[in-house]
């Protein structure tokens, strides 16, 4: 592995984010409009609401965060990178900065949700841990998917058929862990929903690895 050219791609992404502002900006106002909703609504929200509601956040937050991923570069652009580093190595690049954006985003909802909704994680660590494991999750899922509809005249509908399969297991054990963080359930045996999402990411991670230079060729 080439960490320079690594560094080097990475170092282009945050230089992309912050030459168009609006977008991450767009992002972050979608969480904070969520989050007043939910502030003006006036109702008062039970845990198992609270985190159902957190996630749903999230998990469109890291959507909208990630979809532009290859949508914002150019045919030319594509080609220029094809020609100087290898597909593994881009997309490296790309899921650890979308997982460090979506890290943020979530520390970011995470923070403001509580301010008006209360803050029910009783188990913080646990809680980390999770928003880590759900970042780096979508992250991979969603820069894979990306990639495809790119491809495919960026699809909104295919888009949306292979995220739905892809990220629900995911979803469903964040949700689990959460409950568990909030101590709304008890369940000595987490460290397997742990290890199980671990596996998901693993297993994503190297199909994408497998898939991605075939996609980036075409």
């Amino acid at each position: 592995m080439n960490l320079k050219v690594l560094f080097t791609l990475l170092h282009k992404e945050f230089l992309l984010e912050f030459r168009e502002r609006y977008a991450i900006s767009g992002i972050v106002l979608y969480v904070f409009s969520m989050v007043f909703v939910v502030y003006i609504s006036s109702i008062r929200v039970q845990p198992q609401v609270w985190n159902v509601l957190f996630w749903l956040i999230v998990l469109f937050a890291s959507i909208n965060a990630v979809v532009k991923s290859f949508v914002q570069e150019s045919g030319a652009r594509q080609l220029y990178y094809y020609q100087l580093a290898d597909p593994a190595m881009l997309l490296l690049a790309k899921i650890i900065y979308n997982t460090l954006l979506l890290l943020v985003l979530s520390g970011l909802a995470f923070g403001a949700y509580s301010v008006v909704a209360g803050n029910p994680v009783k188990d913080v660590g646990l809680f980390g841990l999770v928003l880590l494991l759900g970042s780096l999750g979508f992250s991979i899922a969603f820069t894979f998917i990306a990639s495809i509809s790119a491809k495919a005249n960026n699809s909104a509908t295919l888009m949306a058929i292979l995220s739905f399969p892809v990220v629900l297991p995911i979803l469903l054990t964040l949700v689990r862990l959460s409950l568990i963080a909030l101590r709304l359930i008890q369940d000595t045996s987490y460290k397997h929903d742990i290890v199980n999402l671990l596996a998901i990411d693993a297993i994503l991670i190297t199909l994408t690895f497998v898939l991605f230079p075939f996609i980036w060729k075409d």
